[in-house]
């Protein structure tokens, strides 16, 4: 039961990747396929995101330097007004007014009457001296006020525009990256199925010269000429060859959906390859590592580019010790009641001066922030970024150690890949002499079936090694490229 099921999935997966009959075939260089997948990769689309977000923190960072402004409203109830302890004494001694008197014969002189008011210190009161508890807080209060602040200078804020920069280059330069390993998996899909394309059209000459080959023998022995063992023979190695047909065409769906995928291609559309193997140039001589530029591969400029950032670090932690100023500014109102009613009562105006309850105000200054003592906090800071900048230089060691490496060893592989492949397209070209007199010779009744059919077998290993080793050159030819730093140029 369990086998059952398992044979039903394999089954709708196999349909679920079949082409829409009707869809029309697309076809597709390798530099159109290379094309396309840099255009619908998502994962190059992500990457590209990515970017663009590194560019937007860059306006982020910009953004800290142009004027701050912000505007607020507020209107509350103090339902416990703020109190403060007064002293009256403290506004010197209370004077009081003297009386005065005005007499008939003041009024009866018919001159004008003079007053000429006197103070006196009255005495001391013991009640009315010490603290008394006193508010001068409204009940209900409001206020309406914009703010603003413009960075004049900071040491960081420079630093950090920089490095900003230097960020989004990174990101860009990641985003090749990316693209350099689309071109390789595409690259090396796409040869995959030429190979395995070209594999397939020998096979299918093969089984029709082998079926050529059966019917002939099978009229032979009919003719009393050739022994059943060698039609037997003969349909064994057909069966075999068939078998042989059936697994490259599967593999030869596969190869095409994996190159698909690499591409970011729909698998139900189908496709064609315009590229023959036949145009596909596999040359060693032309790469001299003595004329190589470390910097056109792009993990040594995406290495450049971190030791930037490092030393951009290390600046900007060392910029702390910087003072920095602010131009600060605030205007509003504020505005007090009784009640609420009467706070949103706004009543302001410079003409009005008997009932106001709503008064402005105004505010413009500097301010300088200089770091004293931060508990040698900024001190560590530069001593684990320094250290980072270091690291980073050794790393470029240790980087043109390993391109060196590949270098070698990608030039090596291809020079043997090359070598194996003129010598199994030797070996193939022998096959199918062999195959070609063996068959003549049993057909002439001077060879034997035997022959014939180990001939076949031979000529069908020798195909097998000799795409093998041209699959082993094609993909060796894309590791070169890609050592060398030319993959993405072609």
């Amino acid at each position: 039961m369990k086998k059952k099921i398992t044979l039903i999935l394999a089954v709708v997966v196999l349909l679920a990747g079949r082409p829409v009959q009707g869809q029309q075939a697309q076809a597709f260089s390798l530099k159109q396929s290379i094309a396309y997948a840099l255009q619908n990769r998502t994962n190059l689309k992500a990457t590209r995101n990515e970017e663009k977000i590194a560019r937007a923190r860059v306006g982020e960072i910009r953004a800290m330097g142009l004027p701050q402004l912000n505007g607020a409203a507020e209107v509350g109830n103090n339902f416990i007004q703020q109190k403060t302890l007064f002293d009256p004494g403290s506004f010197g001694a209370p004077s009081q007014l003297d009386n005065f008197t005005i007499t008939p014969e003041q009024i009866n002189s018919g001159q004008p009457i003079i007053l000429q008011p006197t103070y006196s210190t009255p005495e001391p009161d013991s009640s009315r001296t010490g603290l008394q508890a006193i508010t001068f807080v409204q009940p209900y209060t409001g206020s309406l006020a914009v703010t603003g602040s413009q960075l004049l200078f900071d040491g960081s804020y420079l630093i950090g525009l920089k490095a900003a920069k230097t960020y989004t280059e990174l990101s860009r330069k990641s985003m090749e990256q990316g693209e350099i390993e689309v071109v390789e998996q595409v690259s090396k899909a796409y040869y995959g199925v030429l190979v395995s394309r070209a594999r397939m059209a020998l096979l299918n000459q093969n089984l029709a010269r082998l079926d050529t080959l059966l019917n002939q023998t099978q009229v032979m022995f009919r003719n009393g000429v050739a022994e059943k063992l060698d039609v037997d023979r003969l349909r064994v190695s057909r069966n075999n060859l068939k078998v042989e047909q059936q697994k490259t065409e599967r593999l030869l769906a596969l190869s095409e959906s994996l190159l698909k995928f690499q591409m970011g291609l729909e698998q139900r559309q189908p496709i064609t390859l315009t590229d023959e193997l036949a145009e596909v140039e596999v040359d060693v001589t032309k790469v001299n590592p003595a004329n190589f530029n470390y910097s056109s591969r792009v993990e040594y400029a995406i290495l450049e580019t971190q030791r930037d950032l490092a030393n951009l670090d290390l600046r900007n932690k060392r910029a702390g010790y910087l003072p920095r100023l602010y131009l600060n500014a605030r205007y509003g109102y504020n505005g007090v009641g009784r009640t609420l009613s009467d706070v949103l009562n706004v009543r302001a105006g410079a003409s009005n001066t008997i009932d106001r309850n709503w008064f402005d105000f105004g505010y413009v200054g500097a301010q300088l922030q200089v770091p004293i003592f931060d508990g040698l906090s900024k001190h560590y800071q530069i001593q684990q970024a320094r250290l980072a900048l270091e690291n980073t230089k050794y790393n470029f060691e240790t980087l043109r150690q390993s391109i060196d490496l590949q270098l070698s060893q990608a030039s090596t592989e291809l020079t043997n890949s090359l070598d194996v492949m003129k010598s199994q397209q030797e070996n193939l070209a022998l096959a199918q002499e062999i195959a070609r007199v063996a068959k003549i010779k049993f057909q002439e009744g001077v060879g034997s079936n035997l022959e014939v059919v180990t001939a076949e077998t031979d000529l069908r290993q020798a195909q097998t090694n000799y795409y093998a080793a041209m699959y082993d050159a094609l993909i060796a030819k894309v590791n070169l490229d890609k050592a060398t730093g030319t993959l993405l140029s072609k």
